[in-house]
């Protein structure tokens, strides 16, 4: 069992209240459905009040298709390491009740990659992956989970994750829906991050990996999960993704209303 590291500061820990406050970002995100099966979804990963009104719109778009799994890719905010660090089986605890981890397509994805290692302490506090349990827990009941957190994000790293990804998908868990975890700029005035962030957005639109890993190693205060992203973006295509559209973007201010230090998020669709 990985216990939760931020419910009770991040998001409430007290199910009640977690599936009110779930339930109104939901309410409000109103998306037009993807022409067609979801493949991805980009989702933000702050406490909940800032990141969740944004996230409810990937979650949303989400909620509306099967998934057998959910494959779950985010950054590595605390613990430096080379590769990736897979939770290979059990269960994730949260306030709503544990979410298992798909073991057989866990062991393909990292069977697929010499990068893909179980460093169990790149997931003890980090809390890219634990911010998007709170609506897959209550939008996608029953539906496991393969978490995975991103070391060093180098392209070598990025694009070998996406590979391992599409293969074993495939094979596995042809509907598995992917999720990149990624916050986008960091403490810039807002419209400076605005114009970071419209960087990023284009990319993604675009299903433009290699063009955003361009981006990410000549700027990095692009993304916190760049890498993330580029290989969510890599794999949807290999399996088959053509499309992509921006849901919502906001940034920290829009609660704070603090615009002078923002940090910007994004939800993307990809299908």
């Amino acid at each position: 069992m990985r216990r939760t590291s931020v419910a009770g500061t991040w998001y409430p820990d007290n199910a009640a209240r977690l599936v009110s406050q779930v339930d109104g970002y939901i309410e409000r995100a109103r998306v037009n459905e993807p022409a067609g099966p979801l493949r991805a979804i980009v989702s933000p990963h702050a406490g909940l009040m800032y990141s969740g009104p944004v996230a409810a719109y990937a979650y949303n778009a989400a909620r509306r298709h099967q998934h057998s799994a959910i494959v779950l890719v985010g950054p590595s905010h605390f613990i430096p390491f080379h590769g990736v660090s897979i939770w290979p089986d059990g269960e994730w605890d949260t306030p709503l009740g544990p979410v298992k981890v798909h073991r057989g397509l866990a062991a393909a994805i990292a069977s697929a990659s010499s990068e893909i290692i179980e460093l169990p302490a790149a997931h003890g506090r980090e809390h890219c992956l634990e911010m998007q349990l709170p609506f897959i827990a209550h939008l996608l009941q029953d539906v496991p989970i393969v978490p995975m957190v991103m070391g060093e994000q180098t392209r070598a790293t990025a694009f070998g994750l996406a590979a391992a990804i599409a293969e074993a998908v495939e094979v596995y868990a042809p509907d598995a829906l992917l999720v990149a975890s990624s916050d986008l700029s960091h403490y810039e005035d807002a419209t400076i991050a605005d114009a970071l962030d419209r960087q990023v957005i284009e990319y993604v639109e675009r299903l433009d990996a290699d063009g955003l890993m361009r981006a990410l190693d000549a700027e990095p205060r692009h993304a916190c999960g760049g890498g993330p992203m580029v290989a969510v973006l890599d794999a949807a295509r290999r399996l088959g993704a053509r499309h992509a559209r921006l849901l919502q973007y906001a940034d920290s201010g829009d609660v704070s209303g603090d615009k002078s230090s923002v940090v910007g998020y994004m939800a993307a669709a990809i299908w």
